[in-house]
């Protein structure tokens, strides 16, 4: 099953012609657009894991494996057009909508996701004292603040990504208003309001103006045009970013990984509890607080 899901979306999707591509651990990455970013302590990750979370073959198949097949894909999908030189956030936002381009969403969200996972993680571990970091007191103030205490805070967290019955990603993420609050994605979901655009409250493949109960003409003349906003972006459409409607604008702060290859390997098929356990004394909390900081336009995973 795990294979199958890391092989299910493919380029062949979107062009038959194109060869699935060779993942080897020595495949030069120089003519790459997209690559695989270092991580901190990355040379000792590789040959020793992350202490007390992976082990060095759990850490090749979470990181180095999947992140190099991601970036691979990307490369694929996009070598040779204009969007071949843009960040993952770009193309995931720009795309996130268009059912053809759903392959190219996909690997650029998960190359996205799966990065803001590790890179909260990297700079606290330090083989010789692998002790997790203090929390800034005031994100420490701010989130007793927002939900009674820190330790409210890591249950609930904790208890959120437990219980998701699928992979996907549990976010700390902060509203427009500095609110601190918990979001689910699943699958290679964004937390991106730019990513959630279409608000469709009925299926068109089903209704029209003369079907029973159907829709009025004004309605189904709306349901029938685009939507979709989010590819009006950048410096020459002279557009704002506009939140989904309903939506609120957010920035993510933090995430866990919930897909079953990164916790299955190290930690067995009832070890999930245990990895979440173990990855909450990971996380280095001053990238986490510094994510806070939007005023430093701090640039967080593979933008």
């Amino acid at each position: 099953m795990l294979l199958q899901r890391l092989t299910r979306a493919t380029p062949r999707a979107l062009n038959p012609s194109i060869q699935r591509p060779i993942i080897s651990s020595s495949a030069p990455q120089c003519r790459r657009i997209h690559h695989v970013p270092p991580l901190t302590h990355d040379a000792s990750f590789k040959t020793e894991g992350v202490p007390s979370l992976f082990s060095a073959e759990g850490f090749d198949l979470a990181w180095t494996q999947y992140q190099r097949l991601m970036v691979e894909k990307l490369n694929l999908l996009t070598g040779g057009t204009p969007d071949e030189n843009a960040t993952t956030k770009t193309l995931l936002l720009t795309y996130a909508r268009q059912s053809d381009m759903a392959s190219l969403f996909n690997h650029a969200s998960m190359a996205h996701n799966n990065h803001f996972f590790f890179n909260c993680l990297v700079r606290l571990i330090i083989h010789i004292s692998p002790k997790s970091t203090i929390i800034p007191k005031p994100f420490a103030d701010k989130l007793a603040e927002d939900f009674s205490s820190v330790e409210t805070f890591r249950q609930e967290f904790i208890a959120t990504a437990n219980a998701m019955f699928g992979p996907g990603f549990v976010w700390l993420v902060k509203t427009e208003d500095h609110q601190l609050r918990i979001l689910t994605t699943y699958l290679a979901g964004s937390p991106y309001p730019g990513a959630h655009w279409r608000r469709q409250p009925v299926d068109m493949t089903n209704q029209s103006i003369e079907s029973a109960g159907g829709l009025s003409g004004a309605d189904y003349a709306r349901q029938t045009t685009v939507q979709n906003k989010v590819g009006k972006i950048g410096s020459a459409s002279g557009q704002p970013r506009e939140p989904a409607p309903g939506g609120i604008n957010l920035t993510p702060l933090l995430c866990v990984n919930t897909w079953e290859h990164v916790w299955l390997r190290d930690w067995g098929i009832g070890g999930k509890r245990a990895f979440l356990e173990a990855w909450w004394d990971k996380i280095d909390w001053e990238v986490v607080y510094n994510n806070s900081d939007t005023m430093k336009g701090r640039k967080v995973g593979l933008l």
